[in-house]
């Protein structure tokens, strides 16, 4: 991955996750309910304090002119996103080394209802602690957003295998700040679509 310097500002990349092919809810699920999860993803981590916002894509191929992504909004292409979680988070990293912020915050798309509020709390967390880690917890579940420092992230990039994405990592860190965000959404993933829904 890109170096990763040392830097003084808090600012934090916003990753929209967005790569998957979405086989349980029956396509990716960038174009669920026609790209209104995915512009949810990106109006939430912009408006909670990310910039830039970078959505990473995969199944739905390399060109993003079919997803009317909001102006402003870059996107990476994960060429090798079939083989896990974790080459679209490794790309999410690299990304947030090239744009040289001191944070990233991961959002999966489909959480729709997490909104700017969340990322918000979350961000203030990780800038709070000393371990620079954060994630949104609902109803004692861990959820999304997760916000990491730039210190983590080589070792994140060397331990995502598979589908672990960065949880291989994060699950042994005894430091993560765990904040309460049931006020604020349900946190659900939606892996399948609503029974009646087009």
């Amino acid at each position: 991955m890109p170096r990763i310097e040392a830097l003084t500002h808090d600012s934090c990349t916003g990753i929209v996750l967005a790569a998957g092919a979405g086989t349980r809810y029956g396509k990716p699920k960038a174009l669920a309910e026609n790209g209104a999860w995915l512009t949810a993803a990106i109006t939430a981590l912009r408006d909670g304090g990310c910039d830039p916002v970078i959505v990473l894509l995969g199944a739905t191929g390399p060109d993003p002119a079919a997803l009317n992504l909001p102006p402003g909004t870059r996107w990476h292409w994960v060429a090798d996103w079939a083989t896990g979680l974790s080459a679209t988070v490794r790309a999410g990293l690299a990304e947030a080394a090239r744009a040289g912020t001191r944070y990233v915050a991961f959002r999966p798309v489909d959480t729709p209802d997490i909104g700017a509020e969340v990322v918000a709390r979350v961000l203030a967390a990780a800038r709070a602690s000393e371990s620079g880690l954060a994630r949104s917890v609902f109803h004692d579940t861990p959820g999304h957003p997760v916000v990491i420092e730039n210190k983590h992230w080589e070792a994140i990039y060397a331990a995502a295998v598979g589908d672990a994405g960065a949880g291989s990592y994060l699950g042994t860190r005894q430091d993560m700040v765990c904040v309460t965000c049931d006020d604020l959404a349900t946190g659900t993933d939606r892996d399948f679509p609503e029974v009646g829904a087009r």
